[in-house]
């Protein structure tokens, strides 16, 4: 089995990890905190901070493995889909090192290894198994026959949830991202308000009418109670995360009882969400389901993952020249 460097900047996120015979030997990240200060991510500062962290994040997960640059045997990363800029970065590092070492290339759908980001650590799900896989662009039910056959059968149809959750969070003054602020709030009130749960029939999700629900929901509450999301907001934060969840599991549920697969997985940057997580568990209680939920370090974009499935297309032969370029949409 082979060492491989595995690269991840689809986003705003640095990350660098060695997977070494399948297990995650490191696996650093290196964050970007100007973007709260413009309520989203800028891919201009994007991809000049990438530029900045890059070589640095990839010496410390040297550094941190214990091995050398002259004992890795593959580089893998992440091609698409991302923010062009961002990913043009971590696509010419990736080929840059594989050159100057004659090393084979691998490249990596950031979805799909955010699906096999189980398999860094242990227990991993066996195949096939069903995954909800929920982040800030993507929204999706995947049945994952094999490491390398994924067939998505349930998406969104206009925005993701994590999404909603930050555009949610910016009508009610918090800072970005306003997911993790929004689920440390709801912890702290009772989900009293109720919103729309917009559904676009069969598998697939919809929450871009959950966010007009609640614009004009607190437009209304406004007009008659000025400090009505000052007063309220636990509560307010705790219906949104009722109402997302509410939705997620309800597909979920839909897809199991369709597929007949009761080996669930959760992945993605909103499967941090404590309720969603909790949420999951007693579902899966009441269904019998087995359920795999990633530590937090391997729910938002992170290197492992990418290493992580590096390891499967290694084994299976799967390389590319250093003709590739990034593909926004992969």
């Amino acid at each position: 089995m082979p060492t491989i460097l595995a690269i991840e900047s689809s986003c705003d996120d640095t990350s660098a990890a060695i997977v070494a015979d399948g297990v995650v030997l490191s696996n650093v990240t290196a964050g970007q905190a100007i973007h709260e200060e413009f309520g989203g991510v800028v891919p201009e500062h994007a991809s000049r901070a990438h530029q900045r962290n890059i070589v640095p994040t990839v010496a410390v997960a040297l550094r941190r493995a214990g091995i050398a640059a002259e004992d890795v045997d593959a580089v893998a990363f992440t091609r698409g889909p991302g923010l062009i800029g961002s990913l043009m970065v971590g696509v010419s590092f990736a080929k840059a090192f594989a050159l100057a070492r004659d090393l084979p290339l691998i490249e990596v759908d950031h979805m799909m290894a955010h699906v096999l980001a189980h398999f860094a650590e242990d227990p991993a799900p066996e195949f096939p198994y069903l995954c909800l896989t929920v982040s800030g662009g993507h929204t999706q039910l995947v049945v994952v026959h094999s490491a390398l056959e994924q067939e998505i059968i349930g998406r969104t149809i206009d925005d993701a949830a994590g999404e909603a959750f930050d555009k949610s969070g910016k009508m009610l003054g918090l800072s970005y991202p306003a997911g993790p602020e929004i689920d440390k709030l709801a912890r702290q009130g009772q989900a009293r308000v109720t919103f729309a749960k917009p559904d676009p029939g069969g598998l697939d999700f919809s929450f871009s009418g959950l966010k007009t629900s609640i614009l004009y929901t607190l437009q209304k509450k406004l007009k008659t109670e000025p400090d009505f999301v000052v007063d309220n907001l636990p509560d307010i934060c705790a219906s949104i995360q009722h109402t997302i969840v509410a939705i997620l599991l309800r597909k979920l549920t839909m897809t199991a009882e369709q597929t007949g697969l009761t080996r669930i997985a959760l992945a993605g940057g909103v499967s941090a969400n404590s309720g969603l997580r909790e949420g999951l568990t007693e579902l899966a209680k009441e269904k019998g389901w087995t359920v795999f939920i990633p530590r937090i370090e391997y729910c938002t974009d992170n290197a492992a993952m990418i290493g992580v499935m590096g390891t499967f297309k290694y084994a299976a032969g799967e390389f590319v020249g250093q003709e590739v370029a990034p593909a926004a949409r992969f």
